[in-house]
């Protein structure tokens, strides 16, 4: 460049801002020079009539525009035209002639729409309308940019030109009521179709709502109708369905309406909307039902096992307020029924813990699987059973001691250790809700000291995981004594091998040869068995009396009594048909063993000979001569056992086996027994009740009647009522181990 020149733009309208800058070009060449530009001397000015000339021609492209026609300029020379209006502070005029261009366009239009067309017609018509006016807006904002973007743009009261076709579109269009009505039938109209299951146009639908959105009546106007039409609308299909269909059907209907509410409104509406719409519908379809649907339904589900219905049930009660504690509720209510039936069914005692224990899983896995787990559900369930087996006081604790017998006996061949430690986690599952927990002590102790003595076990590790199991359950306090009775049964074979080492080494007295075991029972541990004097043979005698003498020789000081209506033996016995061994208890031994000096004696002779109990002969000749296998037989021929019958060794027996066990009645459980047990359980209570009382009284000196009721339910694991704590302690009163306040009656004091 050479020297510093001026530029001369006075042949454009646009006023230019002063400018004044300096640039250094430098090489090494040559040295450096100044290029400076200065401003005009004169603010360009506009030429006449400029302003209206300019205005013709972009009115003239606007409505060209409207017209959807050619225009004769180029965009080029009307966006300049804008911008040198704008450049001279025009544009306020310019804002204000092309508002009343537009609004006097759309004005013209709005008589399109009274033809009193409606429906689908109406709403393709008012699309298209739609549609026209945006492109419309869209094109001649393009020319206005500038006015958009410098005017518009530094007055904020103003709208954009976008909005201000917003605007205009809604004051002059659908602020008229009879087209803003027939569009907003039109719509819902379509929508109903559409659940109706006709195919509808949503590009239609999905653009007009749009169109409400852009132009702000959508949330103001429409939604609210729209929402009120729904509610409507599934309010009286909700009360049909109801009382038509199956409520697992119900259920598929609701789930499936609300996926198509929801596909509906994502795909054609503001998605704002989904959530009060899938409220509106869950309201009417599942809200308004609960009470009708659970109890018309759940237990028929709950039956049957419906695990897909029931997933369903739990998902959609889950949406509504409420809904969950209320399935909840009626979940417990039925688990409740079905239990208690179970329960106070005398006829079916026998069923009874293995109907609870398939209720129980079966419940447990729609808990899991339905319910995903829920700590309410999970509650609710064990609350349920717990107040269910309870509503019939210690027969379920005495029954799940001997289902447990039956699953510990070695005759049960119907499960694996596996399978019967799975069993017995049931069972621990029923322990657990029992109140009387003592009782089923007192029997499983019972049964279990039947199997360890009659070794009838299935297993030992089964017996010793399940002691394990109760000990972790109620304590070592609870299971101290069952310990005692394993240790026992540990310590006597230990015995009986350095016994027979005695015996082995021995030079004198010796005794018959007779394999002989004896189990020495702790009698702290082991269930009372009152003592049964018998007349034994003088060789038996004479080896009871060897055993004897060998104890008493290591443990000093101790006595030791035998208990013949635990013992049993094995005969070998010679028949004509072949020899057998007979598993027998020991009555019955002593019985067969008077058969080997005759072959005929009466009840009376037998009686006298072996001097046991009179009804507890008459079950053991029963078992002998009126069962499976007749060793003896009896005249007169009867089930019943009389003074005056006779009994003959049966030489004609015969059996397909070489070992046969005769049935063994003693340690079939009578009433009497049971009675006998449940009696001592009772008893144990009144001596537990009263030593928590003197415990509680010593400690406190001084206790008010229901202070010390709270310290009782405390203390107490079992049920106890509150009479039964007044007896107990009327009973301490007499006894002095304490007294009434004079002045106040109910309280006590402790009496050293």
């Amino acid at each position: 460049m050479s020297d510093p020149t001026a530029m001369d733009v006075s042949n454009s309208p646009v006023a230019m801002k002063t400018i004044q800058t300096s640039m250094t070009i430098g090489s090494k060449a040559s040295s450096a020079k100044k290029i400076t530009i200065k401003n005009f001397k004169d603010k360009p000015v506009l030429p006449d009539n400029y302003e209206r000339d300019t205005w013709k021609k972009l009115e003239d492209a606007v409505s060209a525009i409207h017209r959807s026609s050619f225009i004769r300029y180029s965009l080029e020379e009307l966006y300049k035209a804008v911008e040198n209006l704008c450049s001279h502070k025009i544009a306020k005029n310019l804002y204000g002639q092309l508002k009343d261009v537009c609004e006097s366009h759309i004005r013209k239009q709005v008589h399109i729409f009274d033809d009193g067309v409606s429906g689908e017609s109406f709403l393709r018509k008012l699309e298209q309308q739609w549609q026209d006016h945006c492109q419309q807006t869209i094109m001649i904002r393009c020319i206005f940019l500038v006015l958009d973007r410098t005017y518009v743009l530094q007055n904020s009261m103003l709208p954009s030109l976008w909005d201000l076709g917003l605007d205009l579109f809604r004051e002059n269009v659908l602020s008229r009521e009879h087209v803003r009505e027939r569009c907003f039938f039109g719509l819902l109209n379509l929508i109903k179709r559409e659940r109706s299951g006709d195919t509808i146009d949503r590009c239609l639908l999905r653009n007009l709502l749009s169109m409400l959105n852009d132009l702000h009546i959508y949330h103001t106007m429409f939604e609210k109708r729209f929402l009120h039409e729904t509610e409507e609308s599934y309010s009286i299909e909700g009360s049909a369905k109801r009382s038509s269909m199956e409520v697992h059907e119900y259920l598929i209907h609701t789930e499936r309406r609300i996926s198509e509410e929801r596909d509906l409104c994502l795909a054609c509406m503001d998605h704002s909307t989904l959530k009060p719409l899938t409220l509106c519908v869950e309201e009417q379809l599942i809200s308004k039902h609960t009470e009708a649907l659970l109890s018309k339904g759940l237990s028929h589900l709950i039956v049957e096992n419906r695990i897909d219905d029931l997933m369903r049930l739990y998902k959609l009660f889950s949406a509504v307020k409420d809904g969950i504690q209320s399935l909840c509720t009626h979940f417990n209510k039925h688990v409740k029924n079905v239990a208690s039936l179970i329960v106070l069914d005398v006829s079916n005692d026998h069923t009874m813990v293995q109907d609870l224990l398939d209720l129980k899983e079966k419940l447990s896995n729609i808990v899991t699987k339905c319910f995903s787990k829920d700590l309410k559900f999970v509650e609710a369930l064990r609350e349920a059973f717990e107040s269910s087996i309870n509503k019939r006081q210690n027969k379920p604790a005495e029954l799940i001691a001997k289902y447990v017998d039956q699953r510990m006996k070695s005759g049960n061949k119907e499960a694996t250790e596996v399978e019967l430690d799975r069993t017995l986690d049931q069972i621990m599952m029923l322990f657990r809700f029992i109140h009387g927990k003592d009782v089923f002590e007192a029997f499983y102790k019972k049964d279990l000291a039947k199997r360890l003595l009659v070794g009838k076990s299935a297993s030992v590790d089964a017996e010793k995981s399940m002691l394990s199991k109760l000990k972790q359950e109620c304590g070592g306090m609870f299971t101290g004594k069952l310990e005692g009775m394993f240790n026992d049964i540990s310590h006597s074979k230990e015995l009986m091998a350095q016994y027979r080492q005695h015996v082995t080494t021995k030079k004198e007295g010796k005794v018959p040869n007779i394999d002989m075991s004896v189990n020495i029972l702790t009698m702290g541990y082991w269930p009372t068995y009152p003592p049964m004097e018998v007349q034994l043979p003088s060789y038996l005698v004479k080896l009871q009396d060897s055993f004897k003498d060998f104890y008493l020789s290591k443990h000093s000081g101790r006595k030791l009594s035998f208990r013949a209506s635990l013992g049993h033996c094995v005969l070998k016995s010679k028949f004509k048909n072949g020899n057998k061994e007979l598993q027998v208890s020991q009555f019955q031994a002593l019985v067969l063993l008077l058969y080997n000096e005759a072959t005929c004696f009466s009840f009376l002779q037998i009686k006298s000979d072996t001097q046991i109990e009179d009804s507890e002969l008459r079950r053991t000749l029963q078992s002998l001569a009126c069962g499976k296998a007749r060793i003896l037989t009896k005249s007169p021929k009867g089930k019943d056992v009389n003074d005056g019958d006779n009994f003959n060794l049966n030489t004609e027996f015969k059996h397909k086996l070489i070992r046969i066990k005769i049935n063994q009645i003693q340690l079939k459980e009578s009433v009497e027994e049971n009675t006998d047990t449940t009696e001592r359980v009772f008893q144990d209570r009144q001596y537990q009740i009263d030593a928590a009382i003197v415990r509680t009284m010593k400690t406190r000196k001084t206790l008010s009647h229901q202070l010390l009721l709270t310290e009782l339910y405390d203390q107490l694991k079992f049920p106890l009522k509150a009479t039964d704590i007044k007896k107990r302690i009327e009973s301490l009163i007499e006894r002095d181990y304490m007294e009434r306040d004079k002045d106040n009656t109910t309280q006590y004091h402790y009496m050293a």
